[in-house]
């Protein structure tokens, strides 16, 4: 090895005999441990040269003076200059980038004004005994009763009548007074307060002479009886009723007139108080004479019970009655109180079902439509007022679940333990209603669809869209869809999703081509689709 070898390298000794082989001697042993040497000692000698070189590695700064010196140099002040001005010209960009999105994006349609009565179904009561069933019937008892019209999802209760009316004697009835049987005037207003803490409105029915023959007395009796209802009106809603309904007006003269006044009465005190109007008529003529002459009346008539329960003629009434009426709120029942299966066949109850929740306006039912109660469901009982089966005690104790006409399956208590029930068909209709703007207040386009169906579509500006198709026929129906007539926003895409069938067997959410649409008997489905731009 050379000399400069030995200079640029560490001195390295290594015994290379391995410990057991060393021999034992003397001086091993008393090389202990304040001794030079080890067996298998490495010894390292770190170069000079190597430590001078890390020592001089050290990374040392520019200092202040050499910075300022640098980041005063005409490059970097270009250079500086250079990226603001491209910091705000992107700033700029993005600014006008969004601005034209916005001028055009489409516009969002203006909501209409809407009050409590345009966000869901009323609720009639009409009979307080009937409805609470056996061994019951006062305010007290129906107050007990509105956690059921919760789940419901109803928005108001149409109650009554229930003021004092001794039969056919105009100076006996009191329409500001709680007739006796049916509690008193603070089990009202327990009533009143209860429902409007579950967001559920009163109304109250003033129709005079409700126990009599004539519901206006006699026609020489009519100013008497207006002022009373006058009076009435004044009275109640300084008491909190939310609003006030009047039946049989084909039996009161001039009652446009008294229409108009009484309405308003009711929105001079507030616009959030509603008038309802009923009437046995059907003639479309005579509706719309009681409509001319207010504004946001509600009229129930029996104007679709002349549907004849096909599909051609329920579509011809319900777009005549759209078109004849115009802007007005419309609302929708068979009757101004009868009970819906009173007109319907039993096969078409959910069918109708879907009907008066899908249609533009508010839905009017009377208790029991929800379960297709019937006009005296139970034997001995009163076809005009039955009474309501909440469960097996509803029944006569002479009849049992499963024996001849009743069984547990047509009462509340059974239909709420079945999903696929008439009553969960109600409440799930109900809710959605409540939920989608284009149910709610959307326009409204029927299509052809051939015999036997009736189609249309319900969509409301950017929302999503809803088809409702109802074959009223007794036979498979293929359905052509042609929807020639619908708005550019609202054409029908080639598949849709399926909400809701009355008929049991499709499963919800299935994806099912509107060209090859195929309806059971008297099957009704809710489709549902997204708008497209």
């Amino acid at each position: 090895m050379s000399q400069d070898t030995e200079v640029d390298m560490k001195e390295v000794e290594l015994n290379e005999l391995e410990p057991e082989k060393q021999p034992m001697t003397a001086a091993s042993v008393a090389a202990g441990p304040g001794g030079a040497e080890k067996n298998g000692l490495v010894k390292i000698k770190v170069a000079d040269d190597e430590a001078e070189t890390g020592a001089s590695a050290k990374f040392t700064g520019l200092s202040k003076e050499e910075l300022l010196k640098v980041a005063g140099s005409p490059g970097w002040v270009r250079t500086r200059w250079a990226l603001l001005l491209l910091f705000w010209l992107g700033w700029l960009g993005m600014l006008a980038g969004a601005v034209v999105i916005i001028v055009r994006a489409p516009r969002c349609r203006e909501l209409p004004a809407l009050r409590w009565w345009h966000k869901g179904a009323l609720y009639r009561i009409g009979d307080l005994q009937a409805f609470q069933g056996r061994d019951a019937g006062d305010l007290a008892g129906l107050k007990a009763r509105l956690d059921y019209l919760t789940t419901l999802k109803v928005k108001g209760l149409v109650l009554g009548p229930i003021h004092k009316n001794p039969e056919d004697d105009v100076a006996g009835t009191n329409l500001k007074q709680i007739d006796p049987s049916f509690g008193s005037k603070e089990d009202f207003d327990n009533l009143l307060q209860a429902a409007k803490k579950k967001s559920i409105r009163v109304i109250l029915d003033l129709t005079p002479n409700y126990r009599g023959l004539n519901s206006w007395f006699l026609p020489e009796k009519v100013d008497t009886v207006a002022a009373k209802v006058e009076d009435a009106l004044n009275f109640w809603l300084q008491d909190g009723v939310d609003g006030f309904q009047v039946r049989d007006l084909e039996n009161l003269k001039n009652a446009s007139s008294f229409l108009a006044e009484w309405e308003n009465i009711t929105q001079s005190f507030s616009e959030d108080r509603l008038l309802i109007a009923g009437t046995n008529s059907s003639d479309l003529q005579q509706i719309l004479s009681l409509l001319d002459s207010t504004k946001d009346l509600l009229l129930t008539s029996s104007y679709l019970a002349n549907s004849g329960f096909t599909g051609e003629h329920t579509k011809f009434l319900v777009t005549q009655y759209l078109n004849a009426t115009d802007n007005h709120w419309c609302s929708w029942s068979l009757s101004q109180a009868g009970l819906l299966a009173s007109f319907v066949p039993a096969h078409l109850l959910r069918l109708y079902q879907l009907l008066l929740f899908t249609l533009p306006g508010t839905p009017v039912f009377s208790y029991g439509d929800e379960i297709g109660l019937q006009a005296a469901a139970l034997p001995g009982q009163p076809a005009k007022a039955p009474v309501m089966l909440w469960d097996e005690s509803s029944f006569p104790n002479t009849f049992r679940p499963g024996s001849g006409s009743v069984s547990a399956n047509m009462t509340v208590k059974g239909q709420s333990e079945d999903p696929g029930s008439l009553l969960s068909v109600f409440r799930w209709l109900s809710d959605q209603r409540d939920k989608e703007r284009s149910l709610l207040h959307g326009d409204f386009h029927e299509l052809s669809s051939g015999p036997g169906v009736f189609a249309y579509v319900r969509h409301w500006d950017q929302n999503e869209r809803f088809l409702v198709v109802l074959n009223f026929g007794d036979l498979n129906h293929p359905v052509k869809l042609e929807a020639t007539s619908l708005p550019a926003s609202a054409r029908l895409p080639a598949k849709a999703d399926l909400l809701l069938s009355t008929r049991p067997g499709r499963k919800e959410g299935t994806s099912l081509e509107l060209q090859h649409l195929n309806l059971e008997p008297h099957e009704g489905l809710l489709l549902r689709f997204p708008y497209m731009a």
